[in-house]
């Protein structure tokens, strides 16, 4: 086994293939011929920031982008007599299989780094990996072909990382592309994006989020219910399978529909499955989709309709959020539950007690929206 194989890779969803290796892009056209019609005119940007929500096809872009670029230096005739039109390079490509092996020498790669010491991911990208990447620049690519950085994710950076990055952004070598990858982009400093063209990928429809999930590996994994929780985002749906999303959210909408005076041994098994070790990704999950549930049920209530999808939603909408008042409700809820949560997270509360006192939360605001009925 390869020291790239037991070093887990911060860019990559677990339980998937990382994004170099995945041949196809589904879903993104707008973006992809938006970055084509830049290269065909030649007045490709130096500087990309890829956005969108997680999941959605960011990281794959940015590699079909990287692949192309590299391939295009290789069919450089055929090019100038011919606009590209797509940007997949087959998998059997010398360049594709030097790129999933990560043994281009015209590709840096700047991601959270492993931490030797206390062997794990470091929480940042430090200033150091961004002065790699720097130095990359720096070198002049032996066969005058293209040099491409991809940061994934550029949210991650440090302060000192950000800072550096600016530097390489306002002085960029010749035929250079770095593509920042984001999924918060208004963390960023203003001065890093106003550098960057945007390519935004939009979340997948139903259709392209199943092609992406056979690709990945989840075949027959395309459903109403799991459309309708990932938002469009295939890295949502492989959380939701591997951390058994679709019971968890089953087992809260029955609770809330008891509501109020749920019942306490129910939340209190429901809270003792997120604590301990090895629960924190079933602790994500539940808290993750009990701030969905709340916010799809003031939803409803405030457009007079929601997306309903799973059995029990309908039902508990039409007695808990009918009307703009009841919605209002479970809105101002949900915004307090996001900071009570973040809070925890961050002061380490035992998440047994964080489900517990957060469900009692819910039930006093079900008995509130209860008087509010029409």
């Amino acid at each position: 086994m390869s020291d790239l194989d037991e070093i887990p890779e911060s860019d990559r969803i677990e339980g998937a293939p990382h994004p170099r290796k995945t041949p196809v892009l589904f879903g993104q056209d707008v973006a992809v011929a938006t970055f084509l019609e830049g290269f065909n005119q030649n007045r490709l940007h130096h500087s990309w920031l890829i956005t969108g929500p997680k999941g959605t096809g960011k990281a794959t872009l940015a590699w079909n982008i990287a692949r192309f670029l590299l391939a295009s230096d290789n069919d450089a005739g055929m090019l100038k007599a011919s606009t590209a039109d797509t940007l997949h390079i087959p998998p059997d490509d010398p360049v594709f299989r030097r790129v999933a092996a990560l043994a281009e020498p015209g590709i840096f790669l700047c991601r959270r780094p492993w931490d030797e010491k206390k062997k794990r991911l470091k929480t940042a990208i430090t200033v150091d990996e961004v002065r790699k990447l720097k130095s990359f620049f720096t070198l002049s690519a032996a066969d005058g072909g293209w040099r491409i950085a991809i940061v994934d994710a550029a949210d991650e950076m440090n302060t000192s990382a950000e800072n550096a990055l600016l530097k390489v952004l306002e002085e960029p070598p010749a035929k250079t592309v770095i593509m920042l990858i984001s999924h918060q982009p208004a963390k960023l400093l203003p001065t890093i994006r106003s550098r960057c063209r945007e390519l935004r990928c939009s979340p997948l429809s139903p259709d392209a989020l199943g092609k992406v999930m056979d690709q990945a590996g989840f075949p027959d994994s395309n459903n109403d219910a799991l459309n309708a929780l990932s938002g469009g985002s295939a890295g949502e749906c492989i959380d939701l399978l591997a951390n058994d999303g679709l019971e968890i959210y089953q087992n809260i909408l029955s609770l809330l529909s008891t509501a109020p005076r749920m019942n306490r041994p129910r939340i209190i098994a429901l809270g003792e499955k997120c604590a301990g070790k090895g629960a924190e990704g079933r602790y994500d999950m539940t808290v993750r989709l009990l701030m969905l549930a709340l916010s799809r049920l003031a939803l409803s209530g405030a457009k007079g309709r929601g997306e309903i999808v799973l059995n029990g939603e309908a039902e508990l909408a039409a007695r808990l959020s009918a009307n703009p008042y009841q919605a209002r409700e479970w809105a101002t809820l949900v915004q307090e539950l996001t900071a009570r949560i973040a809070h925890a997270r961050a002061v380490n509360l035992d998440p047994a007690q964080v489900i517990l006192d957060t469900f009692f939360s819910i039930d006093a605001t079900a008995g509130r929206a209860s008087l509010l009925s029409a």
